[in-house]
């Protein structure tokens, strides 16, 4: 088919003076519409329509093709009828064309792509009866008008949003019509009509300078991709770490991939309503490749150096964390709160400060130590060990005796809760929003030497902590010198060790009063901003 694009761009804009050649994104904005029109698959003929003589000769660096309109065709009570028509006549004489469709671009939606283009331009060929397409946005509000001197709805009953009859409003993007349509009426918008609904983004047209700072808001907008594992082997740490910086990252597009051994993660994840996706490829890389992000955040513990390269390939920066292995030297930036650097290397951020806790870690009381009256047990998002039965057994007798409490909180992948029923005089508390609550209530904690001990420290409750593997026994923090009694490997510690510890902390006041005030001497609240601080920084580069 011959089609013809016509980009009308007048040069004497109120809105924004001088809109057309004013810098978006570092080009012109008159760009935009034509590299969207030239790059069609549909091979048109585009062609600028202006009054200005810089507009036009932009227009040509730019590759289009170009119309002087008459001054009488330019001014602010013109519309676009005569001029589409003015040009559609004089170029298809110029180039001895009889045109089958003639496309009105926009110059002002900078954001429609060419695939949508290409697209419409697809529908009106397929549907023979259809004359016009015109791009148009989905509004449903609850709206009014003025009848009069009143103000009347249009709506029949008061509905929730989504129930609401949809209106559709043009965009002003495009109108591609038949040539028909220009030749017997002079006119574009006749006959059978169909509207063409874009999304939120495409649909932008600039008016004014609050169109042109959301524009310049998309086109800077980054694509970031959390590759991440949370499984019964690993935990979840990773998944509520992502969370966390999810909610601190508001300018740019995120995505999740778990791999293929995380559907624990990937449920938790879609709860939060986040754009989630799971492995599919034999090589996560495809994945990757498929989603083509901006950057990667990798929080899946230990890389190797050729995951990182080979990434590298494809991605123009990666962040990981918690990572020790050779990965760490190929990777842009690596974050690590919980565990020991084996070597000092460039770009690389160790230590308590860069812990993200979460808001309502933040936003929490602390802890002002009284008799002990109730022990929480708590061991993550899946405790592979079942340490909440090793603990629980070991101490069970004592706090009845003694009038003492004992709270569990569960995790959404832990299995075993069928060993914990013969237990009578417990609180079992699973999957729960508000753990906050749970550990400044407690007066001593049972927990694993995960990212939980920097949140119980940001409340200052006592904790013993019982490491589930040998990597745990390295935490950074979880030390006496920082207000925690750790144990030894929970696989071997003896529940005789686990009850002395108990009952030598619940009958020492002094002693639970300096872990507290150790704990409360770390300004563990600031490190989630540190840790955004340097990703965003990486973000802007």
């Amino acid at each position: 088919m011959e089609i013809l694009i016509i980009i009308p761009a007048r040069g004497g804009s109120r809105g924004i003076p001088r809109k057309n050649l004013r810098s978006l994104n570092n080009k012109p904005l008159i760009y935009y519409s034509i590299n969207t029109a030239i790059n069609s698959k549909f091979k048109p003929d585009v062609y600028v329509s202006s009054d200005d003589d810089e507009i036009l000769m932009f227009a040509k660096r730019f590759g289009s093709k170009i119309y002087k309109r008459n001054k009488t065709l330019a001014d602010d009570k013109t519309t676009l009828e005569p001029v589409i028509y003015d040009a559609f006549v004089n170029i298809s004489k110029e180039n001895n064309k009889d045109y089958d469709l003639v496309i009105t671009i926009q110059p002002t939606s900078p954001l429609l792509s060419t695939s949508t283009l290409d697209e419409a331009v697809e529908k009106i060929i397929s549907e023979k009866s259809t004359d016009v397409i015109i791009s148009t946005k989905e509004k449903r509000h609850l709206s009014w008008k003025k009848e009069g001197e009143k103000f009347v709805p249009n709506y029949k009953e008061r509905l929730n949003r989504q129930q609401l009859e949809p209106i559709f409003e043009e965009t002003g993007s495009f109108v591609i019509c038949r040539s028909g349509n220009l030749k017997n009426h002079q006119k574009r918008i006749v006959g059978n009509i169909d509207l063409f609904p874009l999304s939120k983004k495409e649909a932008i047209d600039i008016d004014d300078y609050e169109d042109w700072a959301l524009c310049d808001y998309y086109m800077k907008r980054g694509k970031i991709l959390f590759v991440l594992t949370g499984n019964s082997k690993n935990g979840l740490g990773h998944v509520y770490r992502s969370i966390v910086l999810a909610y601190g990252i508001l300018n740019h597009e995120l995505i999740f991939l778990l791999d293929k051994s995380s559907q624990l993660g990937f449920d938790k994840l879609k709860k939060y309503h986040f754009n989630v996706y799971i492995q599919q490829n034999e090589n996560i890389i495809d994945d990757i490749i498929d989603i083509s992000p901006d950057i990667v955040i990798n929080d899946r513990l230990d890389t190797s150096k050729e995951y990182i390269i080979e990434l590298k390939k494809h991605v123009p920066k990666v962040i990981n964390f918690e990572d020790l292995g050779d990965g760490a030297h190929e990777a842009d930036i690596v974050i690590n709160a919980l565990y020991p650097e084996k070597e000092k290397l460039p770009n690389h951020y160790f230590g308590y400060e860069y812990f993200c806790a979460r808001d309502e870690f933040i936003n929490s009381k602390t802890k002002k130590i009284q008799k002990v009256k109730n022990i929480l047990i708590s061991f993550g998002g899946t405790d592979p060990n079942n340490l909440t039965f090793k603990v629980l057994e070991s101490i069970y007798d004592y706090c009845i005796q003694n009038d003492i409490s004992i709270n569990i909180v569960l995790g959404l992948g832990y299995k075993d809760i069928d060993t914990l029923s013969k237990f009578e005089n417990i609180a079992i508390n699973k999957n729960i929003n508000n753990i906050s609550d749970y550990f400044y209530d407690a007066d001593i904690i049972f927990t694993s030497a995960g990212r939980t001990v920097y949140e119980i420290a940001c409340i200052g409750t006592p904790a013993i902590v019982i490491p589930q593997n040998k990597r745990e026994m390295t935490h950074l923090f979880a030390d006496e010198k920082t207000g925690f009694i750790k144990l030894g490997l929970g696989k071997s510690i003896e529940s005789d060790s686990i009850l002395f510890t108990l009952k030598d902390l619940v009958e020492n006041d002094v002693k639970r009063k300096n872990m507290n005030k150790k704990m409360l001497s770390y300004n563990l609240k600031e490190g989630k901003k540190k840790t955004l601080s340097l990703i965003n920084n990486l973000i802007e580069k």
